[in-house]
């Protein structure tokens, strides 16, 4: 049977999660009711009461009331509610999770949502879904409604957009269900071919693109991942979930923001849940010859003076410096130093980008030797495998090696299984 999860405070929204169970329930599909709430009373029963979910956080419920900390209530309870969901999940009880909620409420529930798998179906209505919902949605697939007023009772106003909330989860998780028989194992994608994720930037796409080229050739299926610090955190993601059977990870500028103060980081976990999954990986250092910054007024005052690009009216680069490289080189490498799956790095000696090509305004050879030096000293005596190219990275020729490296590693890998 189809089974949506609700997620919320019973204490202050019981009345509303009430209505929204007995509209699902009418529907053929079964509810499962989870209590996040914390200091008042439930005013409809749960089938997950709130001193379960305090206790999936190893907390204790009657501690949390008396420290009278509700950010630390939240945050426990927050953690609960992602340990029941994916508990709920994996006993097959999960088919669709919605929640309504103000902002602790959606700060709840939602870190619930981004714990489960991409494609489970995810809807939150929220009365902060009109502004910026990057902290709850993250890299998920988490859809957030807007609920136009406050969740307080239902009215003329809440009723029908509670209303459809219902019949959108119900319908999401009756076909999600319908589905799993028939949904490809994890790693397979249309046609059963394996997954392979690329980044990819503006300055980096003729190489990308003649590597998605040639992996399609060799029976892949390639999702690109543009790197603009959503795109990355995406990816990452992705493959802690075990979605994919490798990686091409051709574009690492967001690591050069993150170094750099840049707008486009994704954080200092990029490069990192591959190699932690131990998913084959070939890597190279497209794009860490820039940092991207907003519009050229915006631009800091410290990086004026550098080489500075419009790239478009949104976005102005500026050329990392030969000390920036090395460092970004030894990230990098120590990144790379922890992989548990195979894991190879190309280098194309003549470029990391447009901007960097021979003649370009951001060819600099001594800065990129920084880079190749500093990656070399710190994947000495590493597993990792390092192979130079005396290609730009946008060389066709170039992307296509990286493809089909790639395509050999994990060769090897199922030959080994």
């Amino acid at each position: 049977m189809t089974s949506v999860v609700l997620v919320g405070t019973l204490d202050t929204k019981g009345v509303e999660y009430g209505w929204l169970r007995e509209r699902i329930t009418r529907a053929g599909v079964e509810v499962v009711l989870v209590d996040t709430g914390i200091m008042g009373d439930p005013r409809v029963p749960a089938d997950v009461p709130r001193e379960a979910v305090a206790r999936a956080a190893g907390a204790d419920l009657t501690q949390l009331r008396a420290a009278a900390d509700r950010g630390a209530a939240v945050t426990t309870m927050a953690r609960g509610a992602e340990a029941t969901v994916l508990r709920l999940y994996a006993e097959g009880r999960l088919d669709g999770v919605l929640a309504i909620g103000g902002s602790g409420g959606t700060s709840i529930a939602t870190r619930a949502m981004r714990a489960l798998p991409l494609g489970v179906p995810k809807l939150m209505v929220s009365s902060m879904a009109s502004g910026d919902v990057a902290p709850y949605v993250g890299s998920s697939d988490i859809t957030m409604m807007y609920s136009v007023v406050d969740i307080a009772g239902i009215n003329s106003v809440s009723a029908p957009v509670l209303a459809n909330a219902a019949e959108a989860v119900t319908g999401m998780a009756e076909g999600y269900a319908r589905a799993a028989r028939d949904t490809p194992p994890a790693r397979l994608g249309t046609g059963g071919r394996p997954l392979i994720a690329a980044s990819m930037a503006g300055v980096t796409t003729p190489g990308v693109d003649a590597a998605r080229e040639r992996l399609s050739e060799l029976g892949y299926e390639v999702l690109v991942f543009h790197t603009s610090g959503a795109g990355g955190r995406t990816l990452e993601t992705l493959a802690g979930q075990g979605l994919f059977t490798g990686v091409l990870d051709l574009t690492l500028s967001e690591l050069a923001d993150d170094l750099c103060g840049g707008v486009l980081t994704a954080g200092p976990d990029r490069l990192s849940a591959a190699g932690r999954a131990g998913i084959p990986q070939v890597v190279s250092l497209g794009a860490l010859d820039m940092v991207k910054f907003g519009p050229l007024e915006s631009l800091p005052e410290h990086a004026r003076y550098r080489r500075v690009r419009v790239h478009n009216p949104s976005i102005t680069v500026i050329r990392t410096t030969p000390a920036e490289c090395a460092e970004l080189g030894r990230r990098v490498a120590a990144k790379l130093r922890s992989a548990t799956g195979p894991t190879a790095v190309c280098l194309p000696l003549r470029g990391l980008s447009t901007l960097g090509a021979p003649g370009g305004p951001y060819h600099d050879p001594g800065a990129d030797r920084a880079l190749f030096t500093a990656l070399r000293e710190g994947l000495r005596g590493s597993a990792a495998r390092l192979h130079d190219y005396d290609t730009h990275i946008n060389d066709p020729a170039f992307g296509r090696a990286a493809a089909d490296r790639l395509h050999d590693m994990i060769g090897v890998r199922r030959a080994a299984a």
